[in-house]
C-alpha cells in the first residue's frame, strides 16, 4: 500500500509497468545488461510467432489481418519478426482481430497447448459454483487433496490483518487443545529476521516462497492445529490451493472501520497519517481479496459481535465440522 496501513508483504504485491510504443523497433536488455543492437529481444520473437502461428491457423494474410486490426501492414511485420514493441492497444487490436484472447496473444500458460484452449472455452462462461465443482473435483482426480478427516482437524484461519486471526486464533487453540502456529512467526524465522526486514532485503517473490515453506510445514508436522495465516496467503494461488486442500478454512471477515481500528490498537499508527487514502486503500484490498477469502468453508464476521461471542461462535463451528467429520 501506498504511505498508510499494512505495509507488510502479505499485505502488498509488487507493481508491474509496461511501456511500448506502436510499431517501434526496441534495443533490448538482457538480465546480464544491454544486448546488442543486432540481437532481439526473446519477449518479442515469441510473440510474433505466436502472431503468425494464430494467423496462419485462422487462415489470414498478414494484409488482411492488418486492415481487421486496423494496423499498417509494416508495424504488423515488425511485429511478426520480433522487432516491433507494439502498445498494448495494438495488441489488443490484433487479438481481436484474430478473435483470440491477450492472454493467447502473450503466451499465458493456458493457451499453451490445444487441452488447455478446450479447458478454457469449456470453463469460459461458467458461474463459480460450477467452477468450484470443477476445481474441487480436479484436485480429487489429481490426487493433490488431502484426507477430508485429516483436514477436519487443522483449522486456518484467512482474513485481512484486524480480523481477529492471531487473538481469537490463540482462544481457539487453548480451548480445544490445539497447537497454534501462526504462520507470519514461522515465515520469520525461516528467513532469519523480520517480515518488513523480508519485504525490503529480498522482495516479495522471496516472501511469498518462504510463506509457501510454511505452509508446506504446518501441513506435514500438524494433524491438528489453528493456523492464523498472513491477509496476503490469497495472492500466491499454489499456496492458496495447498491450504484450501489441507486444511479446514474459516474465513475471519470484519468491516474496513474495524479493520483499521484494530491495526491502530496493536500499535501501528501509520493509518493516521492519511486515513482517507487508508480507508480507500483497506477497501480496495478487502475487494481484491474477497473473491478468494469465499473460497473458504466457512465465514465469521467478528464485526458483528463482541469478541467474547465472536469466540464462542468460531470455537462451536470448529466442533461442529470436526464432530460431523468424525461420524461419517
Amino acid at each position: 500500500m501506498s504511505s498508510t496501513i499494512l505495509h507488510n508483504p502479505e499485505e502488498i504485491e509488487a507493481p508491474a509497468a509496461l511501456e511500448v510504443d506502436a510499431g517501434q523497433t526496441v534495443s533490448t536488455r538482457s538480465r546480464g545488461g544491454e544486448a546488442g543492437s543486432d540481437e532481439k529481444n526473446q519477449f518479442l520473437v515469441a510473440l510474433g510467432e505466436r502472431v503468425r502461428t494464430l494467423r496462419s491457423r485462422r487462415g489470414m494474410a498478414r494484409k488482411a489481418l492488418a486492415q481487421s486490426a486496423e494496423v499498417s501492414e509494416r508495424h504488423l511485420a515488425n511485429l511478426e519478426y520480433g522487432v516491433g514493441n507494439a502498445s498494448i492497444l495494438v495488441l489488443l487490436q490484433v487479438a481481436q482481430a484474430l478473435h483470440c484472447s491477450l492472454a493467447e496473444l502473450l503466451g499465458d500458460v493456458t493457451t499453451s497447448s490445444a487441452e488447455w484452449l478446450l479447458l478454457r472455452d469449456l470453463l469460459g462462461n461458467k458461474d463459480e459454483a460450477t467452477l468450484r465443482r470443477v476445481r474441487l473435483a480436479v484436485v480429487d482426480a489429481l490426487g493433490s487433496g488431502g484426507r477430508q478427516d485429516a483436514r477436519s482437524a487443522r483449522i486456518a484461519l484467512i482474513g485481512l490483518r484486524g480480523a481477529g486471526k492471531s487473538t481469537l486464533g490463540h482462544m481457539l487453540a487453548d480451548s480445544l487443545g490445539f497447537p497454534f502456529v501462526e504462520l507470519s512467526r514461522e515465515i520469520e524465522k525461516f528467513a532469519g529476521c523480520n517480515i518488513s526486514e523480508i519485504q525490503s532485503l529480498y522482495g516479495v517473490n522471496a516472501y511469498r516462497r518462504y510463506e509457501r515453506r510454511a505452509v508446506e510445514e504446518a501441513i506435514q508436522i500438524y494433524p491438528e492445529a489453528i493456523i492464523a495465516t498472513p491477509g496476503g496467503v490469497v495472492a500466491d494461488p499454489a499456496t492458496f490451493n495447498l491450504l484450501l486442500a489441507h486444511c479446514t478454512t474459516i474465513w475471519l471477515e470484519a468491516s474496513p472501520e474495524d479493520h483499521m481500528k484494530r491495526v491502530i490498537a496493536q500499535g501501528d499508527l501509520r493509518p493516521m497519517a492519511a486515513s482517507k487514502e487508508a480507508m480507500e486503500d483497506l477497501k480496495g484490498i478487502l475487494a481484491g481479496r474477497t473473491p478468494f477469502y469465499a473460497k473458504a468453508d466457512a465465514r465469521l464476521n467478528t464485526s458483528a459481535q463482541s469478541l467474547e461471542d465472536s469466540f464462542l461462535l468460531l470455537r462451536s463451528m470448529v466442533q461442529s465440522m470436526i464432530a460431523a467429520q468424525n461420524a461419517k
